[in-house]
């Protein structure tokens, strides 16, 4: 499989009908399983895995929320091969309750980078009209745009286009813009 975090486009895949948690599937521009995480339900903590494959042996990242159910949480996002911290998402509370926004943290708290929803008018029309209008983001690093997370509409199953295509010198880890992705389908897919 090689480094699974190389390349530019992913397809995160989530059941919506699951009686319990969350099942993510990542797959690669081919369509080749490259991750799988399992998120558990019921918890007032979100602790997120993701791993090689459904076998869960191989564990490859983990996100974890510092507080208990905090609309403006904080997730910190760990290499699981290495211990080492990738950086963190903190979701802009308030701000969030008309248009989702992200920050994205480098590992000493700094901000480095913002993820937003496409535009107000459309939050404002998923939130209180229809759920139909599929969610979209862009993440910008030192104003650039260095990817989009676009979800395709499906009734029965989430999925989530990922593209680091704009981002040419690689300025956003891949490890995090994933975990970022995976909190895109975990936490704001429930607004749905």
């Amino acid at each position: 499989m090689g480094d699974r975090f190389a390349y530019s486009t992913y397809l995160i895949r989530r059941k919506v009908f699951k009686l319990a948690g969350g099942a993510f599937h990542i797959f690669d521009p081919q369509g080749q399983l490259l991750m799988y995480s399992h998120m558990k339900a019921f918890k007032l903590k979100e602790d997120i895995r993701l791993f090689t494959g459904e076998d869960m042996r191989e564990e490859l990242l983990a996100i974890h929320a510092r507080t208990v159910l905090d609309i403006s949480a904080t997730y910190d996002v760990t290499d699981s091969t290495t211990g080492q911290a990738v950086g963190a998402l903190r979701r802009k509370g308030m701000r969030s309750l008309l248009r989702d926004e992200w920050l994205l943290l480098d590992t000493t708290d700094r901000e480095v980078g913002l993820i937003r929803e496409d535009s107000l008018g459309k939050a404002l029309l998923r939130r209180f009209l229809t759920n139909l209008v599929p969610q979209s983001f862009e993440a910008e690093m030192a104003g650039h745009k260095v990817a989009t997370f676009r979800q395709n509409f499906n009734p029965f199953v989430l999925k989530l286009t990922v593209d680091f295509t704009p981002d040419q010198t690689r300025a956003l880890d891949r490890r995090l813009g994933l975990a970022a992705a995976i909190l895109l389908c975990a936490i704001e897919g429930r607004q749905g």
